[in-house]
């Protein structure tokens, strides 16, 4: 009888432990429910900007792969980037780097990228998609620029003439603006395509840039898409919406942004608004202060942070739309 009644004594003790535990977790979870931002604010760090703002949505299967200055999201099946983005700045464009060829495959495609083998003898030049002059401001940010993931095949008349010209235009839109957030790439939706190299790698027949200044007073964006051929044609007749943009390749740009504003800036656009000389170095230095904030790379606790905070936003909502208190949660700001 005395050994029944430990035992018993022993359940009482473990369940009134774990209704304790559930109690502290319920505690904690409802009080980072309350400091944790909703599923809008999550990606605005505390100096008031938009973190990743020039990160178009997840693409489905695709692997998202971080270099020093940029971001890509890696196709396989094209063997080709669906997008480059970054940042670029004033400061930035002003970087005094020597561009040196370095071109390579790129170690972090987990599938393998593209080789140098697919392009020799292709009669295409490797394009570049975040164009190595825009990253002068760091060695290693320019030498990144040459990973083959950032590549696709373009007509030499394309390359050397048109796509380059708009480059350029992108660095006089940094510079008269401060800073812009760059997404572009080939568009994938219009194929089938011919295919070069053992690795098939995708020669796109267009390829598309978008750009977001986001500085007061006069935000604004405007976007391009241009054929893979020589082209004698003004840049300004590229020009259109980032919403006509996004009905081309079907991605979705700045999804950070707060969904009001980003309808509003991406149904319209006015080549009046923008600049479309062609960058050239004035001799103007940098500033020392700007780069060594821009150039280090977010630290690893900074990430896992971040990382957190995301998945916990999601938990959050997922908890409360099983819940059935979704609209609730949402008028009190949990959401």
């Amino acid at each position: 009888m005395a050994a029944k009644g430990k035992k018993r004594k022993k359940k009482a003790s473990r369940l009134k432990r774990l209704i304790i535990t559930l109690i502290v977790l319920v505690i904690i979870f409802l009080v980072l429910c309350f400091i944790t931002p909703s599923s809008d604010e999550a990606g605005v760090m505390a100096s008031g900007e938009i973190q990743g703002l020039e990160l178009p949505a997840p693409i489905e299967g695709e692997q998202i792969i971080a270099h020093t200055g940029y971001t890509l999201s890696y196709n396989e099946e094209y063997e080709l980037p669906s997008y480059v983005a970054y940042e670029l700045t004033r400061d930035e464009v002003l970087g005094g780097g020597e561009r040196e060829d370095s071109f390579r495959e790129d170690p972090d495609v987990r599938t393998g990228s593209a080789t140098l083998a697919d392009y020799r003898g292709s009669g295409y030049d490797r394009g570049h998609m975040a164009p190595a002059a825009d990253f002068k401001w760091s060695e290693e940010a320019m030498s990144d620029t040459f990973y083959l993931s950032n590549m696709c095949p373009q007509e030499p008349s394309f390359n050397r003439g048109i796509w380059a010209d708009l480059e350029a235009v992108v660095r006089t839109m940094a510079y008269e603006n401060e800073s812009v957030y760059v997404v572009t790439g080939p568009v994938l939706t219009d194929g089938p395509y011919e295919a070069i190299g053992r690795s098939g790698v995708a020669v796109p027949k267009q390829f598309y840039k978008v750009v977001l200044d986001y500085t007061n007073p006069d935000v604004k964006a405007i976007g391009f898409v241009l054929p893979n051929e020589g082209s004698e044609k003004s840049l300004q007749s590229f020009a259109m919406t980032v919403d006509e943009v996004e009905a081309i390749t079907g991605l979705d740009f700045y999804p950070a942004l707060p969904d009001e504003e980003e309808a509003a800036i991406e149904s319209r656009m006015s080549t009046a608004d923008w600049n479309f000389t062609e960058f050239i170095p004035t001799g103007e230095a940098p500033d020392p202060e700007a780069l060594e904030y821009i150039a280090p790379k977010s630290s690893m606790a900074d990430k896992v942070l971040d990382a957190a905070l995301h998945v916990f936003v999601g938990i959050k909502e997922e908890i409360f739309s099983m819940l059935g208190i979704t609209d609730i949660a949402r008028a009190i700001g949990l959401v």
